[in-house]
Formats: C-alpha cells, structure tokens, sequence
C-alpha cells in the first residue's frame, strides 16, 4: 500500500538542458544593451525604504559572456531596502532559473538574489547569497516581510563570479551554490505563477550576467 501511495505522489521534473529548447525560456544577457542604460525589457521596484535603486548596464572585461553586465550601483545603506530588477516575460511557476553574480561592495551588505512567482514589489519568493555573512537563504517576501524558510552557511566569497541557480517544482525548491545543491525546501506560500527578477539589499553593489530561465515540466 505504501509503495502504491508513494508512486501516486511521485512528482517527474523534467528540465531541457538549454534554455532555449523549449516555450518559456530566455536567456538575458545585457550585451545588446546600451551601456550607462537600464537594461531593455525590465521594470525596477523596491520592498521596503530607502532609494527606489539604480540598475544600469555597464562594460566589464571579465564578464562570464560577452562585455557587459546588469550592474545595482545605488549604495543607499537603509538595512531593509530590496532593490529590484523584474523581467517583463515571461510568467512561470514551475522553472530552473540561473544567474551569475559578483557581490562588488556594501557596508551593510553584499548580495545578491533572484526573485520568482514575483507577484509585485511586496509579494515574491527569494534566493539569495550574502558575502559579509557567508550564507545562502531561501525566503517567502509577504506584504513586504521577509521570512526565512531555510538556510545554508558556507563561504561566500566577495568581488568574485558565483553561479546562484533555484529549481522550483509545485511546493518544492532547491537552490545550488557554485554547483553545489545548499537549500531543499517545501514551502506553499505562493502557488501561483508569476515573473522573475534580481534582487539586492541596503548598500549591496552587484553585477549581474546571463540572467538564466527555462520551464520545468511537472507530471504526476
């Protein structure tokens, strides 16, 4: 009986290996962007107080691909501002979504985050890596309170490309770190589908680059 309800409740997640190999996939990676510009097809918001944020493209040599990046260079140091970065399209629940980053300076904090089933400004599910505390935390943002659901300590090293990925399938997520799998969590918050985006604290100056996402495909 148990093998029986098991299979039953089996969930198949099948993710393609490049994003670009199925509908809902995007790879944004700001080359085509104009530099000193905010990025095309992205609109900006912050939670909480402080500056609304700048994002703004900017030529780095050492940039994963191509020669520019998605830089937050606003270096407001109010602790609970969340800066944001939200793609226009497209809307998913259930996805793989990646980005490179380098956490560049900040007194308060050194971050950087994705958002997904972003709903608005106050209303979203967030992963992120913070270099001055050495940590990746996965959290719910609820009428603009941020929660903590789980967490992993580990070296989170500053002014360096990092790789910060989340797969998220119905009420289950995981998030990896440089590769690494840190955060296995269920959480049944937000149910519904909604748009991406990237994310900073208080006085955090970070790069971006090859903001990543695909759908994945749940079967029961």
């Amino acid at each position: 009986m148990s093998r029986i309800r098991g299979c039953a409740l089996a969930v198949l997640i099948v993710v393609s290996v490049a994003a670009g190999d199925q509908p809902g996939s995007r790879t944004y990676t700001f080359d085509d962007d104009a530099v000193g510009e905010p990025p095309r097809g992205f609109t900006f918001a912050k939670t909480d107080g402080g500056r609304m944020g700048r994002w703004i493209v900017r030529a780095a040599v050492d940039a994963p691909s191509g020669g520019k990046v998605l830089a937050q260079v606003d270096d407001d140091r109010t602790d609970g501002r969340f800066a944001l970065a939200v793609a226009g399209e497209p809307s998913l629940r259930d996805l793989r979504l990646s980005v490179r980053c380098r956490p560049m300076g900040g007194a308060v904090d050194q971050a950087c985050g994705v958002v997904f089933r972003y709903r608005d400004e106050n209303n979203y599910y967030l992963a992120r890596a913070n270099a001055l505390e050495d940590n990746v935390n996965f959290y719910h943002v609820v009428s603009g309170r941020r929660r903590q659901v789980t967490g992993w300590k580990g070296k989170v090293t500053g002014n360096a490309w990092h790789e910060l990925r989340v797969v998220a399938a119905g009420d289950h997520f995981e998030v990896s770190w440089d590769g690494q799998k840190v955060v296995d969590a269920h959480d049944q918050t937000f149910t519904e589908a909604g748009k991406i985006g990237l994310w900073t604290k208080a006085d955090s100056v970070t790069e971006f680059d090859d903001l990543t996402l695909a759908e994945v495909r749940t079967k029961e």
